[in-house]
């Protein structure tokens, strides 16, 4: 028989809403699956998906509250009379935060029904390749059968379940963002940006916060560039438990949490109290109900994540996978949205463009920003040899800073690049303020492969972070100070 829909989306984050509403505009009949599982602590949300509810919209919000708390430092140096004790009040921002987010997901839902994209608020489970079996909260059945099915149910945050008390006391990102209440003393452990990120606004509001990490920060990341992040929020007043990992975590009849702890370089166990215990382990694919092995959906099976080739094709025919779900995809918002609307052009638009996953720049929204587009230093000296990139870089202060009195020992940017005569930029990493603005701008130079020469002949703008970045000048191997002096 025939289908019902031409394409149904399962999951209503960023990626299935954008492929979804792409496909409704070719006039295609369309439908689109979302259910919210509670967190373990019973915490849900509405449409919208990760980003939107506990991820980067929250998130940066909750940044910029942090930022105005230093920003209210810097303004007495100015001339603004500000009456002390400056204080912040946790639940205020809370209601603004989850109003705003509200206020997100009903434009979400908005917006399906003007493009006529049917909504269904159902778990999904794969009967056969066109057919999904869809179940309400209350358990009342739909079945559902579609020409072409795309899996963008994305990632959940995972607990260290081998921690004993992990799951029953901690908490995770799909909680902080909707607590009503502020988490007082906050532990972190282990380092994913989410992790450093969280941390950051957590002491920029005043909380005593300190972050766990058994090996390196910000991992993926180029090194330098994440050691001089760390280094920034521990002179900003986060705690650093370095090369540590917790073992169990314990109610006390305060209420409070004890938290234990080995520490490897010492090889001693240490304990200490904290109100919240906050995980950021990584994300694991949410698979769970899908249903995936009866249809013959191929996955990786150490890390769960969907197997796609280049146009997001599964190991089914017209079943296809976008987003966080799929393996070697970077977790990115902006990728997830191109890589919809790419895919509906290409099944109802006779379109045959393929997502390009290369130079995709990002942005790290700790206390200082960490922007970057393109390949790590390692990433670089691996590929080509040491021999055949040039670093050039230098360390800067930003004028916001001076008035201030503020310290910019770790603002700091490199570009990578090919020594061959063209020199050709491979990456591009920035250390300070606004560094996603920066970032942003210059991604677009490396992405139509943009030449060191090229950049030099770019006249900045002046007196910004960023013009810093097109009279760079001093090489890493010439040894020599790469300190900016003067304008």
């Amino acid at each position: 028989g025939k289908n019902e829909y031409d394409l149904l989306v399962i999951g209503g984050g960023s990626g299935g809403l954008a492929c979804a509403k792409e496909a409704a505009q070719f006039g295609r009949k369309v439908a689109v699956l979302d259910y919210v599982e509670p967190s373990p602590q019973g915490t849900k949300w509405g449409l919208g998906g990760t980003c939107v509810n506990v991820g980067c919209i929250p998130k940066k919000l909750m940044h910029q509250a942090a930022l105005l708390g230093s920003a209210l430092k810097d303004a007495q140096h100015y001339g603004w009379n500000i009456a002390q004790p400056v204080h912040h009040t946790w639940s205020v921002m809370a209601q603004a935060v989850q109003n705003y987010v509200k206020s997100l997901n009903w434009g979400h839902r908005v917006q399906l029904q003007d493009k006529k994209v049917k909504y269904f608020n159902m778990k999904g489970t794969f009967s056969d390749p066109h057919t999904i079996r869809a179940l309400t909260k209350a358990g009342k059945e739909t079945i559902i059968t579609a020409e072409n099915i795309v899996i963008a149910t994305g990632g959940r945050p995972k607990y260290p379940t081998h921690v004993a008390g992990a799951l029953e006391y901690g908490i995770t990102s799909d909680d902080l963002f909707w607590l009503k209440e502020s988490p007082g003393k906050t532990l972190t452990p282990f380092v994913f940006n989410v992790s450093l990120e969280c941390a950051g606004f957590l002491t920029g509001i005043g909380l005593d916060t300190t972050v766990m990490m058994r090996s390196i920060p910000l991992r993926g990341f180029d090194q330098q560039m994440a050691s001089l992040v760390t280094e920034h929020m521990e002179s900003y007043g986060t705690k650093f438990l370095k090369r540590c990992f917790p073992t169990k975590v314990e109610k006390l009849e305060s209420n409070r949490l004890q938290v234990t702890w080995k520490n490897t370089d010492l090889g001693t166990e240490e304990t200490d109290s904290f109100d919240t215990v906050m995980w950021a382990v990584g994300r694991a694919p949410d698979t769970g109900t899908l249903n995936l092995e009866k249809v013959g959906v191929k996955t990786n099976s150490e890390t769960g994540k969907i197997i796609v080739d280049a146009s997001e094709a599964t190991s089914v025919p017209h079943i296809y996978a976008i987003g966080d779900i799929t393996e070697g995809r970077p977790e990115l918002t902006p990728t997830a949205i191109a890589a919809g609307k790419l895919l509906s052009q290409r099944l109802f638009g006779q379109s045959s463009e393929l997502m390009d996953y290369d130079n995709v720049p990002t942005t790290v929204f700790t206390p200082l920003e960490y922007g970057c587009v393109g390949l790590s230093e390692e990433a670089a000296v691996q590929c080509y040899g040491s021999d055949n990139i040039e670093v050039y870089h230098a360390y800067y202060k930003p004028l916001e800073f001076t008035v201030a009195e503020r310290d910019a020992t770790q603002c700091y940017m490199k570009m990578v690049c090919l020594r061959e005569s063209e020199q050709r930029i491979l990456g591009l990493h920035f250390i300070g303020p606004n560094a996603g603005e920066v970032i942003q701008g210059f991604a677009l130079g490396i992405k139509c492969h943009a030449t060191y020469p090229q950049l030099m002949k770019t006249i900045g703008i002046h007196p910004t972070c960023a013009e810093e970045i097109t009279k760079l000048h001093i090489t890493k191997r010439s040894g020599l100070d790469a300190t900016v002096t003067g304008c």
